[in-house]
């Protein structure tokens, strides 16, 4: 299974045994929609509401910050994954959240393959494909999560690399956003990016049916971000959650010296020890 599958992929496949449909749906703080209720008013047949606002570290004060194993075992044994599901993730969210979802997935080794519906639930309602409501409690699933280590960047790690530049940094938010000119969705932090980071907004890696961007199209995007294909790219945006796009439009054109800055904005810009820069890149 790749990176993405498709909504004719999924309709052929909908009621296999091993498929484990997640809706990751999430949306910045501050926006006025539910996404549980949106879920239980209509998601793919089958579909388990993956709760990803919550799937998070609760002793870290970081917004969304990777959970531990054990935590993340117990919720994708709740999830019913097992070690030979089949994951596909998507999500109705302007974030795109479902490569959050993807990226957490296979970050602890969760079954046997995770891809991302790609165009996601939009897609297919503007197909005509079928719905269902309510809540779906699926039987209890054996998956353990065990975290792999590497793909993860710390903000230790993001300011020994303002010495060395040996990565580049790419930031998933809107240019306001990392410009500084808007204020951030969150009170208190302060405006700007880290210094040196690039910027490729994640909206624009999509197209009007909201599947992403793929071959030459996607692959001039980084490069007109700044992106040398050559070199390691670590991928930020405010919480972690759009990072996750660039890094699955990356890997989709098959770089794989990516890794993710879990703490993002939300650790770099309420921290008043870190650099930060305003401006273009």
């Amino acid at each position: 299974m790749t990176i993405f599958v498709s909504t004719d992929w999924l309709a052929t496949h909908l009621g296999a045994p091993d498929l484990c449909i997640l809706d990751a749906s999430l949306f910045l703080p501050g926006t006025p929609r539910d996404p549980l209720a949106e879920y239980a008013a209509a998601h793919i047949p089958g579909a388990v509401f993956m709760d990803l606002a919550t799937l998070n570290d609760p002793d870290d004060a970081t917004p969304g910050m990777l959970p531990p194993d054990a935590l993340m075992t117990q919720r994708c044994q709740t999830l019913g994954i097992n070690p030979d599901s089949r994951i596909i993730v998507y999500d109705n969210s302007p974030l795109h959240s479902a490569a959050r979802g993807w990226w957490m997935m296979r970050l602890y080794g969760l079954g046997a393959s995770v891809a991302i519906l790609d165009g996601g639930l939009p897609k297919w309602v503007a197909e005509g494909r079928p719905t269902e409501a309510g809540i779906v409690t699926p039987t209890p699933g054996t998956a353990i999560a065990r975290r792999a280590a590497g793909q993860v960047r710390a903000k230790a790690d993001l300011i020994a690399n303002l010495a060395t530049g040996a990565e580049q940094v790419l930031d998933a938010r809107g240019a306001g956003r990392f410009t500084g000119a808007e204020a951030e969705p969150r009170p208190g932090m302060a405006a700007g990016h880290i210094p040196g980071s690039r910027n490729l907004p994640s909206p624009s890696l999509f197209n009007p049916d909201n599947s992403m961007k793929s071959g030459d199209e996607l692959r001039a995007l980084y490069a007109n971000a700044g992106i040398n294909f050559d070199r390691p790219v670590i991928t930020s945006c405010g919480s972690g959650v759009t990072a996750a796009i660039l890094l699955a439009g990356l890997e989709s054109l098959g770089k794989d010296d990516v890794t993710l800055y879990d703490g993002s904005w939300s650790e770099w810009g309420f921290d008043p020890a870190t650099p930060k820069a305003t401006g273009p890149a």
